[in-house]
């Protein structure tokens, strides 16, 4: 029936919403193209450095990989209950509150998601871009910041057209190592003995327990990723199914690469040798098939950089979203591009702070900033898996986390540990990161003052 009424105003536009368009191919593409950035293909010779022997470098490998697969086990509980954007800072949120919520995502922010596009910006330009072009230290900041400008506009343009890019340079990659591994073992002149020999290795200094937790933060720097795909669960379809399944399947498949990767690195390099390598994948493939090898898998190497910071910047814009949505960031960050449909503000507003610090510190530098915020709240995630069991324990779990409480508890053992070992051997670089997360404090409570009152 037709209205008349001349007094009756014309319905509200509707607000732009994300939509739920990828699926699970796309989602385990995330998780393997978020882990596989450079870490497989610098840290075995830190890792070979760190701990002197090939048994404890393999350890160290196969311990961080079962470490990485606990975590994931109990975030997929979390992500089948909770299918909206945000992901991790929407579990802290349920298990402890807003203000742990907002230190996260703040964490998030200054350290942990732009500090790792920086930290693979810089590596890209500064490690393997002049294995093909000679360029100076000012033209590796122009390419850093370029290269984070030029995805950010792909992830601005729609989520598909991100995950298209994730995707592309995921299989990419899986396929080149597996590629990678299977050359080195037909063609190189190896010794399977190095994987036993401890002839020429490097003294441990500091202690044994110490220098392996150094090592562990090395490789768990490499498995570091699998999380990212719960910031965009509010765009997943039958998210409490294809999430943790995505997470799974990704999780494993790395752990499995890493491992045989490694034994490829150790088949042709004794450890001692590994430790003296700068670019070990590209050293290997050199000494299997000579200088064309090298050169193809440092094209990898920049293409699965590349796929990395375009997958985290696919999907850590999506928390800081939540939190505008929630009140305690910037209000213009929570809105949705009416044609995209993409959270705009928030992608730009990382893509910009993730350029200003690739200006700012070294590749070193910002790694070490990284890990240490990150496995503060990877623990605490965990543990929210057992305080929200107690919590809401009639809420639906459409998957229950395998091997509890004993999967989870050894994780935040293990988180623990990590986060002391970081405080004892780094203690600045890790000081500089708690000081970061201490002032999203203030932050959270001039945020919140402002939400009360109505301010923008």
């Amino acid at each position: 029936m037709q209205n008349n009424n001349p007094s009756a105003s014309p319905a509200a536009p509707k607000t732009p919403e994300l939509q739920r368009v990828l699926g699970l191919f796309s989602i385990i593409g995330i998780v393997i193209g978020a882990m596989i950035g450079s870490g497989i293909f610098i840290n075995p010779s830190n890792i070979a450095s760190t701990v002197g022997t090939p048994k404890l470098m393999l350890a160290v490998w196969i311990i961080g990989g079962i470490l990485s697969f606990f975590g994931a086990l109990a975030i997929a509980e979390l992500s089948a209950m909770y299918s909206q954007a945000g992901g991790i800072y929407i579990y802290l949120r349920e298990a402890y509150g807003s203000l742990i919520a907002f230190l996260f995502g703040w964490t998030l922010f200054l350290i942990v998601e732009a500090g790792t596009i920086a930290t693979l910006a810089v590596g890209f330009s500064s490690k393997y871009l002049p294995y093909f072009v000679k360029i100076n230290g000012l033209q590796t900041r122009v390419v850093a910041v370029s290269l984070i400008a030029i995805l950010a506009a792909v992830n601005y343009l729609g989520v598909k057209k991100g995950a298209l890019v994730t995707n592309f340079l995921t299989s990419i990659k899986f396929v080149a190592l597996i590629g990678m591994c299977a050359v080195v073992f037909l063609f190189a002149r190896g010794a399977t003995s190095n994987f036993f020999s401890n002839e020429n290795a490097a003294p441990v200094s500091g202690g044994l327990l110490g220098a392996f937790g150094v090592a562990l933060v090395s490789a768990l720097w490499a498995y570091k990723g699998w999380e990212t795909s719960t910031y965009c669960a509010g765009e997943i379809k039958d998210p409490q199914k294809n999430l943790p399944l995505g997470i799974f399947i990704g999780t494993l498949s790395v752990i499995f690469l890493y491992l045989v990767a490694n034994l490829a690195y150790l088949y042709v390099f004794p450890a001692a040798k590994m430790a003296k390598s700068t670019r070990i994948a590209a050293d290997v493939m050199e000494a299997a098939v000579g200088p064309i090898g090298a050169s193809i898998i440092t094209l990898i190497i920049l293409l699965s950089m590349t796929g990395t910071i375009n997958g985290h910047l696919l999907t850590a814009p999506r928390v800081f979203y939540a939190m505008a949505k929630d009140g305690i960031f910037f209000k213009a960050v929570a809105r949705i591009h009416p044609k995209y449909r993409t959270p705009h503000v928030s992608i730009i507003v990382l893509a910009i702070w993730a350029s200003l610090l690739s200006l700012s510190g070294t590749f070193e530098q910002l790694y070490s900033y990284v890990i240490f915020g990150f496995w503060i709240f990877m623990g605490l995630t965990v543990l929210g898996v057992m305080i929200l069991r107690r919590k809401f324990p009639d809420r639906p779990r459409p998957y229950k986390t395998w091997g509890y409480p004993v999967t989870p508890i050894l994780f935040i053992l293990s988180s623990i540990f990590l986060t002391i070992n970081s405080l004892l051997r780094a203690f600045w670089n890790s000081f500089a990161g708690l000081a970061l997360i201490a002032l999203g404090i203030p932050a959270y409570l001039i945020w919140k003052r402002r939400g009360q009152t109505g301010a923008d």
